[in-house]
């Protein structure tokens, strides 16, 4: 980007449509709409038109926006770090366009500053008013919502947002920044071993190397080592509200299962609240593509597929809370009660589990230090970023495996997929198997397992070994993906549900033969099919035993537990009230009619 064009009193600029870079890159996300002039027009009846000058500040970087702004005339520039050292030009927005991206719908902090560039005049509304207006109009509120998930993808790849100091050694390093990178947070890392940038920051903030991490916003908020608690609520991720509340269903876990059972609850009136340990998404939130998911023939990312799942559930009046993480269930009276680990608690009426699985740590000798730094447990564009030149390697036979093969490809040489078996038919879907095996930056080596990774901080090398010939031989690859079995997050669980060999929660038939008659007999029925070895504590997705591990499957059982919760609240409904809806349905904080 042009260096000496960071301020907003630089003289005007041509019209965007003439623009180069930055002010009108390639709208590969639909994220730079121009407004028609109907669109305009209904948003004025509900706005308030006003005159701006040089210099205004509409949206102002660390503070949440509650504002949604179209400019009628004159220009607006979009600039990180405005009236810092660091200030740099991320956009400018003239007539037709509309000024926010994905934190204006889901209540975070604005990642930049949003100031007039030349003289003229805007169109205000409430987001009570853009709410209104959008559940009324359809056409309009999609192109609201897909431009601002568009410029929040945009926001990522930038590196914008606040920044992380920190080794890449350090375990509390890769905390923060899988957090980060997992909650679709606009940040950047800078390497303390690595980037001249560390040494003068450190200076600047009079703190030593020994004292990060550090996360440093706009060179005026400076966090020492923060939780990951702490860090959510300086962005602004709505936290766990006070009091037990007693609701209807509380979800645990906010993979596609989870998400999907928050849509179909909040919609159909329960009040509903669902916590997470992480990142909403699960699994699925850091697949590059999802390509054999129903309604989306050209594919959609884990990302965004979350994203629009996020803002579905909260446009119904769900409460999601990240991150949350759950350590105890059991049962009061006709309620349950969740503990989390921060010694908060919440209870409902129902309970859906939906924590998903992780894969599986791949256990050879050297492995261990290397995890975090160069071996991964996942494929998402931070780390894909540090791999550009050299040569990686992906473990697993699945569909994740595939899908970050072809990820990692488009960034890096060469990439190996090392398969266990005797070929890609067994796990992996046809589809995914004839890109995988054209694509000519990738290649399949079958039979072939991990023996031992080798490298002093970084991975040097990985030993092989060919089962059919048992060769062993070295591949100089620089990072490692592992995308092998899948175990559950179930320890928590253990002996208070019923549970499988390998962790699963047991459901239906197989959950009552493992309880005791009485807990049925009392119920006047049988198991319900996701019902688990409590009454009223339902299990939807991977974390299921029997269960098929794909994000359609999981979605379609989140979706139909809430049908069993139905059911079991009408049966436990007081006498006389049979409507599980009765209570009041919350207001919805809709984007989508």
């Amino acid at each position: 980007m042009p260096g000496d064009e960071t301020r907003p009193d630089v003289p005007p600029v041509p019209d965007e449509d003439q623009e180069s870079v930055p002010f009108e890159t390639p709208d590969v996300y639909g994220a730079y709409p121009r407004l028609k002039d109907d669109q305009i027009a209904r948003l004025a009846q509900h706005g308030r038109r006003r005159a701006v000058d040089v210099g205004d500040e509409l949206i102002r970087e660390g503070e949440r926006c509650e504002t949604f702004y179209v400019v009628l005339s004159g220009s607006v520039a979009i600039v990180e770090n405005y009236g810092t050292p660091d200030e740099h030009l991320l956009r400018v927005h003239g007539p037709g366009r509309f000024i926010g991206e994905l934190g204006l719908l889901n209540g975070q902090v604005a990642f930049y500053t949003a100031v007039v560039r030349d003289p003229g005049e805007i169109l205000a509304l409430s987001m009570d008013q853009l709410r209104d207006l959008v559940t009324r109009d359809a056409t309009l509120g999609d192109v609201v919502l897909r431009a601002c998930l568009g410029r929040r993808a945009l926001l990522v790849g930038q590196g914008a947002g606040f920044r992380i100091i920190g080794s890449r050694y350090s375990p509390d390093t890769r905390r923060l920044r899988e957090f980060a990178a997992r909650n679709r947070l606009p940040h950047r890392w800078i390497d303390l071993e690595t980037d001249t940038e560390a040494e003068a920051l450190l200076r600047r903030f009079g703190v030593g190397p020994e004292q990060t991490p550090l996360v440093i916003w706009r060179d005026t908020t400076l966090l020492r080592n923060p939780s990951n608690a702490e860090l959510a609520r300086f962005i602004g991720l709505p936290a766990l509200e006070p009091g037990d509340g007693r609701g209807d269903l509380l979800i645990v876990g906010s993979g596609p299962a989870g998400l999907a059972a928050a849509v179909n609850a909040a919609s159909e009136g329960l009040g509903t609240t669902v916590v997470e340990a992480l990142a909403t998404g699960g699994q699925a939130g850091t697949s590059s593509r999802i390509e054999n998911l129903l309604g989306f023939p050209s594919g959609i990312s884990g990302a965004e597929l979350t994203e629009r799942a996020v803002l579905q559930a909260e446009k119904f009046g769900a409460r999601i809370s990240v991150p949350a993480e759950a350590a105890r269930l059991e049962r009061r009276d006709d309620h349950y009660a969740v503990g989390f680990a921060d010694g908060s608690e919440v209870t409902a009426r129902t309970v859906v589990l939906a924590t998903g699985a992780r894969y599986r740590r791949l256990r050879v000798p050297g492995i261990e230090p290397l995890e975090g730094s160069s071996v991964h447990y996942s494929a998402t564009v931070y780390e894909a970023q540090q791999c550009r030149t050299d040569p990686v390697a992906v473990v697993g036979g699945g569909n994740s495996a595939g899908q970050a093969v072809l990820f990692l490809a488009g960034y890096v040489p060469q990439v190996y997929l090392l398969v266990r078996g005797p070929s890609l038919e067994a796990h992996m879907s046809r589809y995914l198997i004839d890109q995988v095996e054209r694509h000519p930056r990738v290649r399949v080596l079958l039979h072939t397992e991990v023996t031992e990774a080798m490298g002093d901080k970084t991975l040097e090398a990985v030993t092989v070994v060919d089962h059919r010939t048992g060769e062993h031989r070295h591949l100089e690859v620089r990072a490692l993906f592992v995308f092998t079995g899948a175990d559950p997050h179930t320890d928590w669980l253990s002996g208070v549900l019923a549970l499988d060999a390998r962790g699963f929660v047991l459901t239906g038939a197989e959950a009552q033969a493992c309880s005791v008659p009485e807990v049925w007999q009392s119920q006047g029925r049988d198991c319900l099919t996701l019902e688990t070895s409590l009454p009223g504590v339902f299990a939807a997705g991977d974390l299921r035993s029997g269960s098929v591990k794909r994000v359609a499957s999981a979605v379609g059982e989140g979706s139909m537990s809430i049908h069993f919760v139905h059911r079991y609240l009408g049966r436990t409904a007081a006498p006389g009230n049979t409507d599980t809806s009765a209570h009041t349905r919350p207001k919805q904080a809709a984007w989508l009619a």
